[in-house]
């Protein structure tokens, strides 16, 4: 009881926050990009708990359960693209458009623009949705099982759906600053506490030596191969991560983008680190807990990705439990908001305004976008049905919009030679290579007999759908480029620095 009064306080907080907040939109601009005022400390908790969401939270856990320290590979893939992200924070900021597919129009064309929108659309709705289904376990364990999973989704879609349509970014970046620091404060606390409950370091060490060793180990018993399939799609989507450079331009300048992105460095290091090594503990503390494994000795995944929330739920003393738990609400509710917010933000400018409603008023363009953050919250609620683990959902729609954008996206800041009609081809040949890999994996799931195409086999594993999008994407790319006549030097001037 004592849990479920702690979280609900806290969530009962933010809304609060949200609602009042709500009196500071007077504009469109106040509800896409906070008023392009927003200081450089909540820029940085905002960007920390854009990526630190259920993906980290269920999915990292997960992942963590079944290979162990190796994870941190997949995390790694994140924290490289930020480090790059950080030389052209900047720029983007002195742009000043509103999205990510402002900035391929500005570069490539409207139909560019179109493409990406499209790719947004679909991998962010994945992407809110497995934010609602993370909520829905959360909501199950939190009450003993008597709320069901299923009907816990329903009760974190409308909360997530409602904090959204509230007051937009405004609202997202004032209770962010509060999620990051319980987040922070959450995880610190939580892994001396968990590893006190085995019995101490050494004790959890010995476990895993005994139960799972490779789990120490870098590679945790894999090849070169699965470490590319893992680090490219975190990678790829912090690279083309809409809702980063919608955010960017909430910035107050130019410097305060660059260093809310190197602080947003620091701490999804620290906070994804501190999740793996709760997770790894997690190992040892449930390595003879039947719920996690089947019959025949394999990991029950879906059960592997709770393991976090059970910790803090089954081992911690309540007063650690409570924040760890608050901490799971804080990362499930920002991560929905804020791809809630970047989705309808998407579909309102580039699509309803550019096509509908030319003439719309700022009165009217906010609640069009406070409509289509409705509609997509129940599309995304609908869509959790195709996938079994949030895992297998992250990897999809990480690499959907990691393939699809992010090389036309990286071309359009460092390579002066990239054409037009290249960055339309990179976009679409993404997008559709993971759409058919999705497609023939849904298709092939249950037969008997696996497709064989060209040596690759259907259904593929997750883990490993990143490397022929992105080689697809990136091939396209250049050899349409080099067989086009060169860009004019004013389609690429604003975007490349001297």
């Amino acid at each position: 009881m004592i849990y479920i009064s702690v979280v609900t306080i806290y969530v009962l907080a933010l809304l609060g926050i949200s609602v009042y907040k709500t009196r500071s939109v007077k504009s469109a601009d106040d509800f896409m990009i906070a008023g392009r005022q927003v200081p450089v400390y909540m820029l940085v908790a905002t960007l920390i708990c854009t990526w630190i969401g259920s993906g980290s939270l269920f999915g990292t856990a997960g992942l963590t359960f079944r290979t162990g320290i190796s994870e941190l590979w997949f995390s790694a893939g994140a924290w490289v693209g930020i480090l790059v992200v950080y030389l052209i924070a900047a720029r983007v900021r002195r742009i000043a458009q509103y999205t990510l597919t402002d900035l391929l129009e500005k570069r490539y064309s409207q139909l560019a623009k179109v493409l990406g929108t499209i790719t947004i659309i679909i991998a962010y709705m994945v992407i809110a949705g497995y934010q609602f289904k993370g909520g829905g376990r959360f909501i199950s364990i939190l009450s003993e099982g008597s709320v069901t999973p299923e009907t816990g989704m329903i009760i974190a879609a409308i909360l997530i759906i409602g904090f959204t349509v509230f007051a937009g970014m405004v609202s997202i970046v004032a209770i962010d600053i509060f999620n990051g620091s319980i987040m922070l404060l959450g995880m610190a606390l939580t892994l001396p506490f968990a590893i006190a409950a085995h019995g101490g370091l050494g004790e959890v060490l010995a476990t895993i030596q005994q139960t799972k060793p490779s789990h120490l180990s870098v590679m945790g018993g894999h090849d070169f191969f699965w470490v590319i399939g893992i680090i490219l799609p975190t990678f790829l989507l912090l690279m083309s991560e809409s809702s980063m450079y919608q955010k960017f331009s909430s910035a107050k300048d130019e410097k305060s983008a660059r260093r809310a992105v190197m602080g947003m460095f620091i701490g999804v290091v620290l906070i994804e680190t501190l999740m793996m090594l709760i997770a790894l503990v997690g190992f040892a503390i449930y390595a003879d807990d039947p719920r996690f494994f089947f019959a025949d000795g394999s990991i029950n995944r879906a059960m592997a990705e709770e393991i976090i929330l059970r910790i803090g739920y089954e081992q911690l003393p309540v007063i650690v439990g409570s924040l760890l738990l608050a901490a799971g609400a804080a990362i499930i509710l920002s991560t929905g908001n804020t791809f809630l917010m970047v989705t309808s933000t998407n579909i309102t400018r580039d699509i309803l305004q550019a096509f509908f409603f030319k003439n719309a008023t700022q009165s009217q363009i906010v609640w069009m976008q406070r409509i289509c953050i409705v509609v997509i919250g129940v599309l995304a609620y609908l869509m959790m049905s195709q996938f079994e683990t949030i895992l297998e959902m992250a990897f999809i729609s990480y690499t959907m919009i990691g393939a699809a954008l992010a090389p036309a996206l990286l071309a359009a800041f460092f390579w002066k030679r990239v054409t037009r009609a290249a960055g339309v081809a990179s976009i679409a040949s993404g997008m559709l290579t993971v759409l058919s890999i999705a497609f023939l994996n849904a298709l092939f799931k249950d037969s008997a007999e696996p497709l064989n195409v060209l040596g690759v086999v259907f259904p593929m594993d997750t883990d490993y759908i990143a490397i022929p999008a992105v080689i697809v994407s990136v091939a396209t790319l250049i050899i349409v480029s080099l067989a086009s006549p060169p860009p004019k030097d004013s389609d690429w001037q604003e975007f490349i620095e001297a």
